[in-house]
């Protein structure tokens, strides 16, 4: 008898989809945002771009292999935290973005709308700032700043990588500066600065793209004012 050696075996564990995006034209901001704060191959303003977290976290670096190894997708972020995982990829294709997601749908047997919804945890406008407190803003933010008198925009997201999506509509939408967006973790969270004016129409897109995403019930309460 031949002998029988150990078979070699994939276990495909299930996954939660938390988010799945797709940007189809990264903004100039928001791309030079990425740019300060990614750790892979940074994005180029223009290119699309897709961000997929799930759960568990540590299936993000299975994620991460069936993307690259089906597609041209570049990876541009990749973040294993203690409950979620987080990839970004970027091409100057859309269709090779596109073709990147489902390959990552179609290794679990997912389709897009297994991702949760997006849920507007808080939505808040803040106006006429006081100097002191656009200094705080100011020292902890990657992107551009914010000064005395101006408006700010802040945003709390869940699941967090749709953080990501509503910097660059809102870009697209108004004159406004990104000044922070945290993309993982429990929220995805935005911080904008400009004029009153053009900070309501980003917050009125935002709200809308957010609102018209489809996917799972995620039930919770919002703070919009």
């Amino acid at each position: 008898m031949v002998p029988i050696g150990p078979v070699q075996t994939e276990m495909i564990l299930s996954i939660e989809l938390r988010t799945y995006s797709f940007i189809d034209s990264l903004q100039p901001q928001v791309a030079s945002f990425v740019e300060t704060v990614a750790r892979g191959f940074l994005p180029l303003e223009g290119q699309a771009a897709m961000f997929i977290e799930v759960s568990p976290g540590m299936s993000i670096e299975r994620v991460t292999d069936v993307v690259l190894k089906n597609t041209s997708a570049i990876p541009g972020m990749q973040v294993v935290e203690r409950a979620f995982g987080m990839l970004e990829v970027h091409h100057e294709d859309q269709g090779m973005v596109q073709a990147a997601g489902q390959a990552a749908l179609e290794h679990y047997g997912l389709v897009e709308k297994d991702r949760l919804k997006p849920r507007v945890v808080s939505s808040q406008v803040v106006t006429g700032m006081d100097n002191h407190h656009t200094a705080l803003i100011n020292r902890m933010r990657h992107g551009n700043m914010i000064f005395k008198g101006q408006t700010m925009y802040i945003l709390e997201v869940h699941p967090a990588g749709y953080a990501a999506i509503a910097a660059n509509e809102a870009e697209k939408a108004a004159d406004i500066e990104v000044l922070e967006v945290i993309t993982f973790g429990a929220f995805g969270r935005m911080w904008l600065g400009g004029n009153e004016e053009e900070i309501n129409q980003a917050k009125l897109r935002v709200e809308a793209v957010l609102a018209d995403m489809d996917g799972r019930a995620n039930e919770g309460t919002t703070t919009s004012f």
